[in-house]
């Protein structure tokens, strides 16, 4: 809003990139658009997601382009894992002190996130083949496979792959509407230590250039750290012919940290397909194998060990230096509201006065309501 108060056409959607022509050092970058119109700029900041087409003009990549066996994509590596995504609203027992669970099994993991409102997405991943496809990605474009049956109930689907796990899963599982449920396979890349992020005055950032595993939920945390980083150093720039020196500096700035992270992420995700496994447990037979044994032990090295090195290493990216007392105040405020809006929720959805199930996970393209007792959609404009 700040920024359209200063050019109404600051901001645009719905024309994205698709290729660029550099007018060398100094002279700035011709952006084409996917309408067919150009836009003159200073600088391109490629921050067009994990299939991005600036990124693949700067390393000539094909926009997309996938192996037979699809374990390739566009320079991207299939993770092993495709994960399907809901949203529901329901309250748990512990719903106001625990915002996010992870349930982990033999190749295959459940995640709760406690995301407002009263509402809880929910993440099923599963060890599968690429291209598995059951559901959309709600991306657009990606639907079934030839191979899914599309009168499949998905949610008994899932349900079907978690027997004998929590009670709470089949309660979050039961209360979300299966025609809610998308899916989407998961990729990502090595780290670029041997290309830079810039070329020109062009960049990129976010997912074009490290997307990573979910596992640590850095995806969008390192590309908030990267646009805070390269607006820092742009801030500085004061002639358009130091804008390439720059951008390189921004690569030297940030490449440590995110291929670290990088490689937590990926190896978490790892570590869940070919080492753990249901843990032992002297109450019950469950848990026989050699890696039922190995999980048990090493249980309590990943809870007051690992994890904790993990996150401090996470969390001490601090550019703005200590914020003190702020942080307690925002969460005290952030409670409260929380807890108004969330009751407010679980009372209109007992009363039918709004629908359990919540707008697609991966892309928000149609707000649903409840007239007169009859849903219907609302798709915005």
């Amino acid at each position: 809003d700040e920024c359209k108060k200063l050019n109404p056409d600051f901001i645009q959607n719905g024309n994205p990139v698709t290729g660029y022509e550099s007018l060398g050092k100094g002279k700035g970058v011709i952006v084409n658009l996917a309408d067919g119109t150009n836009a003159d700029a200073d600088i391109l900041v490629g921050s067009d997601g994990i299939w991005s087409a600036v990124r693949a003009q700067m390393y000539g990549e094909e926009i997309k382009g996938s192996s037979p066996d699809l374990k390739k994509r566009q320079g991207c590596t299939y993770s092993g894992y495709t994960v399907f995504a809901g949203e529901t609203v329901v309250k748990t027992p512990d719903y106001y002190e625990t915002g996010y669970k992870v349930y982990i099994g033999p190749q295959r993991y459940f995640v709760t996130s406690d995301v407002g409102d009263g509402r809880i997405q929910w993440y099923a991943f599963f060890a599968l083949p690429p291209g598995s496809k059951k559901a959309p990605s709600g991306w657009g474009g990606s639907t079934r496979d030839q191979q899914a049956d599309p009168e499949e109930n998905l949610v008994e689907y899932i349900k079907s792959l978690h027997l004998g796990w929590s009670d709470e899963v089949m309660t979050i599982l039961d209360a979300t509407p299966p025609s809610s449920v998308e899916q989407r396979d998961l990729y990502d890349r090595p780290p670029e230590l041997l290309r830079s992020w810039a070329k020109g005055n062009v960049v990129l950032m976010g997912d074009a250039v490290h997307p990573m595993m979910p596992n640590l939920g850095q995806g969008g945390c390192q590309a908030i750290e990267d646009a805070y980083m390269l607006t820092e150093i742009l801030a500085g720039t004061k002639t358009t012919e130091k804008i390439e020196n720059n951008l390189q500096t921004f690569y030297r700035k940030r490449i440590a940290r995110v291929s670290v992270v990088q490689f937590l992420s990926r190896l978490a995700s790892d570590l869940i397909i070919n080492a753990f496994d249901t843990p032992w447990s002297p109450h019950d037979s469950k848990g026989q194998s050699w890696r039922s044994y190995g999980t048990f032990i090493f249980k309590p090295l990943l809870q007051y060990v690992i994890f904790p090195v993990q996150f401090a290493y996470l969390y001490s990216y601090k550019p703005s230096g200590n914020m003190g007392e702020l942080p307690a105040q925002l969460e005290k405020i952030w409670k409260s509201r929380h807890f108004e809006d969330a009751e407010k929720m679980f009372t209109e959805v007992a009363e039918g006065k709004k629908i359990q199930s919540g707008p697609s996970f991966f892309k928000k393209v149609e707000a649903e309501t409840i007239e007169g007792g009859k849903q219907t959609k609302k798709v915005p404009a």
